[in-house]
C-alpha cells in the first residue's frame, strides 16, 4: 500500500525502476506526469461517483486512479502483460478498478459492458496511442455500444480535424464520422512536455457527447458518399460523385444535386453533414 500520486515523474521512475519496464515504441507509450492534466481530463469528462468508466490503455495507472477517486467502477484494459503487476501495485489501494488484459480493437466491448460494467450506460476514457486513434473512436462510436460520452486524449491536428467547420482545409471524412455519431469538444490542449517519455507533437483531450444518428438513411451508403465526395476533395462535388463505386454518371448527380439544392461547383469541405445526408436520401429517388 501506498499513498503516493501517480503522476509524480519521481515516483513514476522509482515504479518502473522496480518493476524494470521499458517504454514499447511499437505500443505508442507515454504515460502522464502532470497532475493537473490528469486531474483536468477527468474533470472534462464529467464522470462522478454513480458513473462505470472504460479506460483504455492505463499505462501504470495515472489516469485510473483519478478516476478511481471519482466514479463507482472503473474497467481498464491493456495491451502490455509487462503492466499488469505494476498496475497491480500501483492500484493496490483502489476496490473499484478492474484490469483486463486485452486488445480494445479485438475484444467483446459488448460482453465487457455487460459483465463488468454493469450493462452500461458508460463514459469511456482514454489517453490513447496515436497510431490506433481513429480504429478505435470507430469502434467505439460505430457498433451500437451503450456509451454516454467519450473522452480521450489524442494528437492535436486530429482533434483540430474532428471539430473542424465545414469549409475549415482539416474539414474532411474524419470529421463527418465523428459528428455523425457524436457532437465533440476540444476541452483541453496538453502540451507534449507532461509526458514521459515525450512524444514529437502536442495533443489535446476531445470529449464526444454520443447521440442517436439519423434512422432513415442507409448508413452505408451515407459513408460511400462521404468517402467518395473527400476521396478527391480538390474536384467539385458533381466530379467527385460522378465514380463507379457510386453507380453514377454526370448527368444523374446533376439532377441528385439539384434535388438535394446544393451547388454542383461546391467541394466536399463546404458541405454540412446535413448535406450528405439530403444527398443520401435522394439518391433512391433518382431513375438508375
Amino acid at each position: 500500500m501506498n499513498d503516493k500520486r501517480l503522476y509524480s515523474p519521481k515516483y513514476i521512475r522509482e515504479v518502473l525502476d522496480k518493476f524494470g519496464f521499458k517504454f514499447s515504441k511499437s505500443l505508442g507509450q507515454n504515460f502522464l506526469i502532470d497532475g493537473n492534466i490528469v486531474r483536468n481530463i477527468v474533470k472534462g469528462s464529467q464522470a462522478n461517483k454513480d458513473d462505470y468508466v472504460l479506460e483504455i490503455g492505463p499505462g501504470i495507472g495515472t489516469l485510473t486512479e483519478e478516476l478511481a477517486l471519482n466514479a463507482k467502477k472503473v474497467v481498464a484494459v491493456e495491451i502490455d502483460r509487462n503492466l499488469l503487476p505494476i498496475l497491480d501495485y500501483t492500484l493496490s489501494n483502489y476496490d473499484n478498478v478492474e484490469i483486463v488484459e486485452g486488445d480494445i480493437l479485438k475484444i467483446n466491448i459488448h460482453d465487457l459492458i455487460d459483465e463488468k460494467l454493469n450493462g452500461g450506460p458508460i463514459k469511456v476514457v482514454a489517453n490513447l496511442p496515436y497510431y490506433v486513434t481513429t480504429p478505435i473512436i470507430a469502434r467505439l462510436i460505430e457498433e451500437d455500444l451503450n456509451i454516454e460520452s467519450i473522452t480521450v486524449m489524442v494528437q492535436k491536428e486530429v482533434a483540430q480535424r474532428i471539430v473542424a467547420p465545414p469549409g475549415n482545409k482539416q474539414y474532411g471524412s474524419l470529421t463527418v464520422f465523428v459528428n455523425f455519431y457524436s457532437d465533440p469538444e476540444i476541452l483541453l490542449s496538453v502540451p507534449k512536455t507532461v509526458f514521459m517519455p515525450q512524444p514529437k507533437v502536442d495533443s489535446a483531450v476531445i470529449r464526444l457527447n454520443m447521440k442517436e444518428p439519423p434512422v432513415d438513411i442507409d448508413k452505408k451508403l451515407f459513408f460511400k458518399i462521404v468517402k467518395a465526395a473527400f476521396g478527391q476533395r480538390r474536384k467539385t462535388i458533381l466530379n467527385s460523385l460522378s465514380n463507379r463505386e457510386l453507380g453514377l454518371d454526370k448527368e444523374q448527380v446533376k439532377e441528385l444535386l439539384e434535388r438535394s439544392n446544393i451547388s454542383p461547383k461546391a467541394r466536399a469541405e463546404n458541405l454540412k453533414i446535413e448535406d450528405f445526408i439530403k444527398i443520401c436520401q435522394t439518391i433512391p429517388s433518382l431513375d438508375i
